[in-house]
């Protein structure tokens, strides 16, 4: 068996490098595949996901509607959170396709479909797995052929099908955004880096790399600068050529470039607002966060290693032995390689990197290590191609190398039996507590636990035949079946249950609403119906305080003879209004729309 899948690879390659078209094909097809199943398939098909995300997608939209595109706002009020990049793109996307989920949520989606084909391209350039095999300037020898090809591959099938990269490429926020402009950034740099002295291709990848961080430093702020920055200081210090580089790299044009592209946001918004933005998004969005526990966002030291185990499951395993084997230790064995071969270090300083830095920050979120998700499938992606072009020697030749087959199949086990137990543990939110049921009606359960017991029974035998290098297959495919046969069909129904009633009484809220009347969420805040209902909404968290406020009537419209109110229905009942001074407009899932007629103490 893998005499013949080795003779079938190598007679690929050799016929992608006898014709290339077939090559454009297979790789079109394979980047179409992939990155439409992780991040376009019914991209729109549920609603936006309270809290954070119809933050954003407000936000833009009134933009549209006061045509100020200098400062955000959310439900009359501002929003410093991030600066405008996103911002500006999801309210483009609404005039080309209308105010919808696909909007809002497009241009996570081409942010990550572009940083997945950069990943494919550089890897099939530069994605040599033994710097040893680097015989030309720009690493493609004939004879490297074959690991260019199954890095690109399976390194860019990584990329696309982790759980973290499929979550934030679906969602319409700000953080797949940042990880696809920094992402491309850093190998914009790449590329640049490893292009001869002098030439103008070096030129412009460099300043190409300008032109990323500027968009990432309009995406998120400073950290679009820091990242990248320390990513490459600690790459070229390593490796000791950091004067050589820095002279290449143009440094006064870039930072011209890159001052002129995400200066001048900074400065309009700032005199538009002045310390108000200064101290809220400088002070508490960047400096507080990293130095101070910002909303609760507490988390031991070790959080990140949980998240990048969960977030890059079932890859991750692999994670220790793909580090391992590049033996970064040995300093002068890198040195000595050419700079097409020294992509797997790179990969690994930029993980590095981003996963010290959010480590170091008080405040932990996982959304933050996002952008390292690129570099661990690079050092991924290479491992695997390592793995299979390299000769079979048995069991003991690597012992860390079966160790890491042997808990990737066990991970695929867990997965399976968590997924079948799912529905005792599902159902926490009081907002839906009808899940478990609806999930196992669903089939999504089964599915899901299904795939991965398949997987992982697959696995198994490939280990017990000593074929451990294809693992990487049975992750992949595991993969691609359970996001088409459990992960959306899960999503529908937790949307249903969760998203749709709101969305319901957003609907309901238009209609009744009368002139003037001020609206009320009680006791949780719900971001959604904002969006949805497209008028501004008061959230009261305490019921005590929304009752007196009722009482008092509205403070933002002087004499309302009504108030529309929205909560819980037990958090309605909390209030003890008369029974006479309010009527019941609507239910939905759990949540009650009431009409309070002012002033009801006189009734």
């Amino acid at each position: 068996m893998k005499f013949s899948l080795n003779r079938s690879l190598t007679a690929l390659g050799s016929q992608f490098e006898k014709r290339p078209r077939l090559e454009w094909v297979a790789s079109t097809l394979w980047i179409a595949g992939i990155g439409g199943l992780a991040f376009l398939w019914n991209l729109g098909s549920v609603g936006l996901v309270d809290e954070t995300e119809p933050l954003f997608a407000e936000a833009a939209r009134q933009m549209t509607v006061t045509g100020d595109w200098i400062t955000p706002y959310f439900n009359e009020a501002t929003r410093f959170d991030k600066p405008p990049l996103i911002y500006w793109l999801m309210a483009i996307a609404y005039h080309l396709v209308g105010v919808n989920e696909w909007a809002v949520r497009l241009p996570s989606a081409l942010a990550a479909i572009a940083l997945t084909v950069f990943s494919f391209i550089t890897l099939r350039h530069f994605g040599l797995p033994r710097p040893a095999d680097a015989a030309s300037p720009d690493g493609s020898s004939s004879a490297a052929c074959l690991p260019l090809y199954l890095s690109a591959f399976i390194g860019s099938g990584i990329m696309a099908l982790t759980p973290q990269a499929m979550v934030w490429g679906r969602t319409g926020v700000s953080d797949m955004l940042l990880s696809g402009c920094m992402g491309c950034a850093l190998l914009a740099f790449f590329w640049g880096y490893v292009q001869p002295p002098g030439t103008r291709a070096k030129s412009i990848w460099y300043l190409l790399f300008y032109v990323l961080v500027a968009l990432a430093v309009l995406t998120k702020g400073p950290v679009g600068l820091v990242i990248p920055g320390l990513t490459i200081g600690v790459f070229l210090l390593y490796l000791g050529n950091w004067r050589t580089v820095l002279r290449e790299m143009l440094p006064l044009r870039g930072l011209l470039l890159l001052t002129a592209i995400a200066i001048p946001w900074f400065v309009l918004v700032i005199q538009a607002n002045g310390d108000i933005y200064i101290n809220s998004f400088f002070g508490y969005h960047n400096l507080e966060r990293f130095t101070h526990v910002v909303n609760r966002h507490r988390a031991p030291w070790f959080f990140y290693v949980l998240v990048v185990l969960g977030g890059f499951a079932p890859y991750s395993t692999h994670l220790p032995v793909a580090i391992a084997r590049l033996r970064f230790w040995q300093r002068s064995h890198w040195q000595q390689a050419p700079r097409s071969a020294q992509l797997g270090l790179f990969a690994l300083v930029w993980f590095g990197v981003i996963f010290g830095f959010f480590t170091i920050a008080v405040t932990k979120l996982p959304s933050y290590v996002l952008p390292l998700l690129p570099a661990a499938a690079i050092l991924v992606g290479l491992f695997w191609s390592d793995q299979i072009t390299r000769p079979s020697t048995g069991r003991g030749a690597d012992r860390g190398v079966w160790l890491s087959h042997l808990v990737n199949v066990g991970l695929m086990a867990v997965l399976s039996g968590a997924i079948f137990y799912s529905p005792n543990w599902l159902g926490n939110d009081n907002t839906i507590r009808d899940l478990p049921s609806a999930m196992q009606q669903s089939g999504a359960t089964v599915w899901g636990g299904g795939i991965w017991a398949i997987a992982a029974l697959v696995g198994a035998v490939l280990l017990r035949q000593r074929q451990g290098r294809w693992l990487w297959s049975v992750n992949l495919v595991a993969m691609m079946a359970f996001v088409a046969f459990s992960g959306m069909p899960a999503i529908a129904v937790i949307d249903t249950l969760r998203q749709l009633p709101l969305r319901q009484l957003a609907t309901e809220i238009v209609q009744q609403q009368r002139p003037q009347e001020p609206v009320l969420m009680v006791g949780f805040q719900k971001p959604s119906l904002v969006f949805y209902s497209q008028r501004p909404i008061l959230y009261i968290p305490k019921t005590d305080v929304a009752a007196e406020r009722v009482q008092r009537a509205s403070q933002t419209s002087p004499s309302p003879s009504s108030m529309l109110v929205l909560g819980l229905g037990y958090k309605i009942d909390e209030m003890q209004l008369p029974a006479q001074s309010y009527q019941l407009l609507a239910e939905a899932g759990k949540y009650d729309l009431i009409r309070v007629n002012l002033p009801f103490h006189n009734q």
